[in-house]
């Protein structure tokens, strides 16, 4: 098996739990109408724009305009982010360290996140310091699984694809990545991460 000199990392659904159902369920004291808020108001594809670097009181102030018996449901989605975090991973972030201190590739990450929220989320999380880098869509205004975002990444840091091992929870975005030449994990554990490194010989 090839060699890796870096490993990439996506944040949510890998190290980082993230859920609006964690700050829905709070609001909606029924199922149904969770669920139908999160799949035709404030919509997955919806939050993707703002990830992209739309701004957020603006996208906010518009669909509070389109859907007005929404407006607090919709102002609560970014006014009120951090009750979406479900902690993190720990799992994972002791493979993150375990990797951090052998030292023996780089660690960088690549995030599908608004700018708006990332940076004040970073700190919540110190294991985010263990990374030489991280490329944020919404500061770049583009994201995954568009191909020039991976490049952002490639070029900023002088990745090679071929020698570097790249991990996301997403088919599409593994797929692209692979496509691009990287190495790829498609993240289904903590368990599966640490035997598909653990092959690579950085385990």
């Amino acid at each position: 098996m090839p060699t890796a000199d870096a490993i990439i990392f996506d944040l949510g659904g890998v190290l980082i739990d993230w859920n609006p159902e964690y700050l829905y369920r709070k609001i909606f004291s029924n199922d149904d109408n969770l669920r139908y808020f999160l799949e035709n108001i404030c919509t997955s594809a919806w939050n993707q724009k703002q990830d992209a670097g739309y701004p957020l009181a603006k996208a906010t102030a518009e669909l509070a305009a389109k859907y007005p018996q929404y407006n607090a449901e919709i102002k609560a989605y970014y006014g009120r982010w951090q009750e979406m975090f479900g902690g993190c991973d720990e799992q994972c972030v002791a493979i993150l360290e375990n990797l951090h201190q052998q030292q023996n590739c780089r660690l960088l990450v690549l995030t599908n996140w608004s700018g708006e929220t990332f940076h004040t989320a970073k700190n919540m999380y110190p294991f985010l310091d263990l990374f030489e880098g991280i490329v944020v869509s919404g500061d770049e205004k583009i994201k995954k699984p568009d191909p020039r975002f991976y490049q952002i990444l490639i070029d900023r840091y002088g990745i090679q694809p071929g020698r570097s091992i790249f991990v996301d929870d997403t088919k599409i975005n593994v797929e692209v990545a692979v496509d691009l030449g990287f190495q790829a994990i498609h993240f289904l554990s903590a368990n599966q991460l640490h035997e598909e490194l653990r092959k690579w010989g950085l385990m």
